[in-house]
């Protein structure tokens, strides 16, 4: 008898040591820090908590540009993250990777998940899907670019603090007015192609590029030097040379001297919102794009920014039903419609904006709505957005001519053909290189 309890006691010890199943880990390089990183891993901590099965390991890679180079590193070495975060302009390269990713419509059905692509918003999931159909990239934090101003500095000048500019000639007429009661920097702007270019071209429904902005084809062409871009240059030239325009620097540079109330108006992406509401000391409101009123058409609609999420390949089964899992999390209309809360960013399903409008968010909080709206109007081939190869480098081009308009050194049309020309060598390299 004793015996046989000890027999029993042994396997029930053994029992109770044998380690529980090993969690699956998924690698996610990201390139968000700040306040934004700190919601990313919070997604990941909530998602991680929420099952047994799986890991989410978010790690920060520095900007969009390191952490692309990084994975394409790794990718070459064969150690890849399972998830990578890619800025808008990385889609065609990525696109072109063949062999380097899996389309995110695959991954999800392959683990048994339904997967439509008709749940998502539109514009946002459009940008990211091949000519047959295929979704390629989960659409994480899609933003557009929205005007940001400080009510504050608006009512020391003597503007209507409920009232932004709506129109190009109405932001010159503010900044003189902000510039006369002491503001050293009336008006700035993050991101110069995406938004002095880019969206300024989709929102006047004028091309960027030929072949639909890129997206009928790899042959595109830059085409932003027409009479209308060349006049928008101007005017901010002319602005600069008046200090009502401040050129702060390339990409994101701008965004902190809007935080900070240095600048009383800028231009940038929506997501600015969650730092202006974490950071800043002033009442703060958004308006919509400004547009130039005597152009027909216009407005019309904004272009996507921010980032997706890419599903690399090589991994096992098993880290892809995980990955498969949290991008169905992420597709929550309660997870999703937080996400666009806190940070600014487009709410990346139709459930979540609808489950956002219920909530009263956008009544609590006014303009918050204003990126949506910008984004969910019907779009034009002019106005889809825009997809070229080699962007990064044709977006350094861009700051590097323009640079040369706010220093006074050049001409806006000088500067403009210049970036066309140097553009479109950079777009026959990468037409070359990925002809089939």
């Amino acid at each position: 008898m004793k015996l046989k309890l000890s027999a029993l006691a042994l396997t029930a010890a053994i029992t109770f040591a044998a380690p529980a199943q090993a969690q699956t880990e998924i690698q996610w390089w990201h390139s968000m820090g700040g306040a934004l990183g700190e919601w990313v891993n919070d997604l990941a901590k909530d998602f991680n908590a929420s099952q047994k099965d799986y890991r989410i390991v978010p790690t920060f890679k520095g900007s969009y540009d390191e952490s692309m180079t990084a994975a394409i590193a790794a990718f070459r070495a064969g150690n890849a993250p399972d998830i990578l975060q890619v800025f808008e302009v990385g889609t065609a390269t990525m696109m072109a990777s063949k062999g380097a990713i899996v389309p995110v419509a695959k991954v999800m059905t392959d683990a048994g998940y339904k997967f439509d692509p008709n749940v998502y918003v539109p514009a946002v999931a459009g940008y990211y899907t091949a000519p047959n159909g295929q979704m390629l990239s989960f659409p994480f934090n899609s933003s557009t670019p929205v005007f940001h101003y400080n009510k504050d500095a608006f009512k020391a000048a003597g503007l209507d603090p409920e009232k932004p500019p709506t129109t190009w000639p109405e932001v010159a007429l503010a900044a003189a007015k902000l510039k006369a009661s002491g503001h050293k920097c009336p008006f700035t702007t993050s991101w110069i192609s995406w938004t002095q270019l880019e969206s300024f071209s989709a929102w006047h429904n004028v091309l960027y590029a030929t072949k639909n902005n890129g997206f009928g084809g790899l042959d595109t062409r830059l085409a932003f030097n027409t009479p209308l871009h060349v006049r928008h240059i101007e005017n901010l030239a002319n602005m600069a040379k008046s200090g009502l325009f401040v050129y702060k620097g390339r990409n994101n540079a701008a965004d902190a001297t809007f935080v900070s109330g240095e600048c009383a108006m800028a231009t940038g992406s929506s997501a600015l919102y969650g730092s202006v509401v974490r950071n800043g000391k002033f009442a703060y409101g958004i308006g919509t794009l400004p547009y130039y009123p005597d152009v027909p058409g216009a407005p019309q609609n904004t272009v996507i920014g921010g980032a997706s999420l890419w599903v690399m390949s090589g991994k096992k089964p098993a880290e892809y039903k995980g990955v498969a899992a949290f991008f169905n999390y992420l597709s929550k209309p309660e997870v999703a419609a937080a996400s666009h809360q806190r940070t600014g960013y487009l709410p990346v399903t139709k459930a979540s904006f609808e489950l956002t409008d219920k909530a009263g968010f956008y009544k609590k909080n006014p303009g918050t709505d204003v990126s949506v709206t910008q984004m969910i109007r019907k779009t034009t081939d002019k106005s889809r957005g825009v997809r070229l190869g080699n962007f990064v480098q044709i977006r350094t081009i861009i700051d590097e001519e323009l640079e040369g308009v706010w220093s006074g050194k050049k001409e806006p049309k000088e500067a403009l053909d210049n970036a066309v020309k140097r553009g479109n060598e950079q777009l026959e390299r990468f037409e070359k290189a990925n002809k089939s």
